[in-house]
């Protein structure tokens, strides 16, 4: 039986998560004479970047910052979502908060960078690689496990359509296999391929969920 659920303003916050990050890592791209050093990048090819883009560097920083924390707010909501269904309200507590502080990590490793910590070649790889595994395959796997859990529960409760959960449910299984990376590097792929999907689906679900009955 659907369970009716009141509209919950809050849930917007699943759009901001995917503006602010979309945004940041765009607006970074658009400003930089310099492509972002992927991992296994040289320690003269980090720091040149974090030192002489290091305003593009801090804006997409505060991207990931706000969206970590606009993450944490709409974890909540698919944690009420959820309902009675300890396991799935576990599941999205679990999976957003790993989600929430690895992005928020990630994104104080690159603020670090940009004011300053690039200078030490030795510092800077250090925390270029922490950034990139903090908020690559660690986020991933949470963030998985997140949409996992509103895909599962919007379908239990019928407070979000079909397709769409299906989406959630599709979406979330490459960022779940996205920690293959410390397998092989070639997995990386999987970043990605979840991520951008889960976070539009992410602010269709919360628009969906911000709407009182």
């Amino acid at each position: 039986m659907r369970r009716r659920v009141p509209g919950d303003p809050g849930a917007l916050s699943g759009a901001v998560m995917g503006v602010s990050f979309i945004g940041g890592i765009g607006g970074a791209m658009a400003r930089s004479k310099l492509p972002y050093p992927r991992p296994g990048s040289t320690p003269a090819e980090v720091r040149r970047y974090f030192t002489e883009s290091a305003g593009p560097a801090r804006l997409s920083a505060t991207g990931q910052l706000v969206s970590a924390a606009a993450l944490g707010r709409f974890t909540a909501s698919v944690a009420r979502l959820a309902g009675r269904s300890v396991k799935l309200r576990a599941a999205a507590v679990t999976g957003g908060g790993l989600a929430t502080a690895s992005l928020a990590t990630a994104g104080l490793c690159a603020a670090a960078l940009s004011g300053g910590a690039a200078d030490d070649e030795a510092r800077a790889v250090t925390l270029h690689r922490r950034a990139f595994l903090a908020g690559g395959p660690v986020h991933g796997l949470g963030f998985g496990v997140l949409l996992g859990a509103l895909g599962l529960a919007g379908r239990r409760t019928g407070e979000l359509p079909s397709a769409l959960t299906t989406a959630a449910l599709a979406a979330a299984v490459p960022n779940i296999l996205s920690p293959l990376y410390f397998v092989a590097e070639s997995a990386g792929w999987l970043i990605p391929i979840g991520r951008f999907p889960g976070l539009v689906i992410g602010g269709i679900a919360g628009a969906r969920l911000a709407r009182s009955h």
